[in-house]
């Protein structure tokens, strides 16, 4: 039956006084319930626009005035984790931005890439002052902590994953952070960069002579001593660092690069001995300490004939990589199924060794790097097939002109002479350009 006329006049009165009073009554403590269940602004994400680059102002404790840029993807994740990108001298924030890939990695994976920039005029940060190589001593790196902390608190981000890179003046910077700041970063790259510590001046002056041509040569232990000097009380775990510095550098000369190894390998208390090595890419030498695998303690790649200015697209993935943030997506070193087979031949002091490389794949192989590590005692003196380096621990067998290409199925048979102490065992593991073969 259809409302009469009469009805719908009854339905459009208002309510007696005393019914909205009692409304409100009981709305008040609803809405002060729903107001307290609310998250504050502050752990919202429409704090700044996504999927472009935002200056952030007045994110906290800022003693040098550094400029802070953030890039928040689109489809930022829950509680996301945070990459600082440090950039070059006479660089910025922006730069860093436009001229690297971080961006779209975290287009890819969700993840949040702060910008520190430099105001001061050289556009260089400050690595060397007293204040710098301290944990809240005053200067640029309390700033970018700041900006960590303003990102972790404002997008509820995972603290356990914050990490840092930088390029030259940024490496530097990321030495820096990490000795600084070893509970906020997880771990660290550092492309063409030096020690912590190694550009220290007392006399205000931001740059080191005598670090940035590799003479200030330490010891591991005086190294890693200046980075727990950093922050005296903490002994908690320490963040992984991944270091790239091309073996041409003309600003800041190659030593560096094995001060840095030794700097890393004395703080996180692994071998100087690598672990693992091999060759990624061509030109490209990666030694791993501590670990085989992608994320070891301390990674640590030269390229041969490089000069300072080595950061090229695709370097990036691969720092995710050290990172442990790529889901896979980085690229891989190239190889295929392999299988070895040793033969060993020993007398008091000495063997020979017959090593078979077969590529048990589907795909050619077109250049090769076979990998294994000697029992200790064995010490290469020649071989034949390959050339061997170094003679003992970690050995690296690259192929020679005539026998680089191994179609599918298809065999190279190489070898060495070798002294031993006793142990003249044959290596019991190998890789092929970083892949582990079948050992038959």
């Amino acid at each position: 039956m259809r409302p009469t006329a009469a009805d719908t006049l009854k339905s459009s009165r208002k309510p007696p006084r005393s019914v909205l009073v009692a409304l409100f009554g009981a709305l008040v403590p609803l809405l002060a319930a729903l107001t307290l269940l609310a998250p504050p602004a502050a752990a919202r994400t429409e704090a700044v626009p996504t999927a472009t680059l935002t200056e952030v102002t007045g994110f906290g404790a800022n003693p040098s005035n550094l400029q802070m840029y953030v890039y928040v993807p689109a489809a930022v994740t829950a509680h996301p984790a945070v990459v600082v990108a440090v950039h070059y001298c006479g660089g910025s924030g922006p730069a860093m931005y436009s001229g690297t890939e971080y961006a779209s990695l975290a287009d890819q994976l969700g993840f949040i890439v702060v910008y520190p920039s430099v105001t001061r005029a050289s556009k260089c940060f400050d690595v060397s002052s007293p204040q710098a190589l301290h944990r809240d001593g005053g200067s640029d790196p309390v700033g970018i902590k700041s900006m960590v902390d303003w990102v972790t608190s404002t997008y509820s981000a995972d603290t356990s994953r914050v990490y840092a890179l930088g390029i030259s003046s940024g490496a530097m910077m990321t030495n820096v952070l990490l000795g600084d700041y070893p509970d906020v970063f997880a771990a660290g790259a550092a492309f063409a960069g030096v020690p912590f510590g190694c550009f220290a001046t007392t006399d205000g002056s931001e740059w080191n002579t005598a670090c940035a041509n590799g003479t200030v040569i330490q010891t591991p232990q005086q190294w890693g001593d200046l980075v727990r000097g950093a922050d005296p009380g903490y002994t908690g775990r320490r963040p992984r660092m991944q270091l790239w510095h091309g073996t041409a550098d003309d600003t800041l000369s190659y030593p560096n690069f094995g001060e840095e190894i030794k700097q890393w390998t004395n703080v996180l208390g692994v071998s100087q001995t690598p672990a693992a090595t091999d060759s990624p890419a061509t030109g490209w030498t990666r030694t791993r300490y501590g670990a085989t695998g992608d994320q070891a303690p301390v990674e640590a790649i030269s390229l041969q004939g490089v000069t300072h200015n080595l950061y090229t697209y695709g370097m990036g993935a691969r720092v995710l990589t050290f990172f442990g943030l790529d889901s896979g997506s980085a690229p891989q070193p190239p190889a295929g199924a392999c299988e070895v087979t040793v033969k060993t031949s020993a007398w008091n002091t000495g063997l020979t060794a017959s090593v078979t490389l077969t590529n048990t794949g589907t795909s050619t192989v077109n250049g090769w790097q076979l990998g294994f590590t000697l029992p200790a005692g064995q010490a290469i003196t020649n071989g034949w097939g390959a050339t061997y380096a170094p003679a003992s621990g970690t050995v690296t067998a690259t192929n020679a002109s005539y026998d680089g290409t191994i179609a599918p199925n298809a065999s190279v048979t190489i070898g060495y002479q070798a002294t031993h102490t006793g142990n003249s065992a044959a290596p019991t593991a190998y890789t092929l350009n970083g892949t582990a073969c079948t050992v038959g």
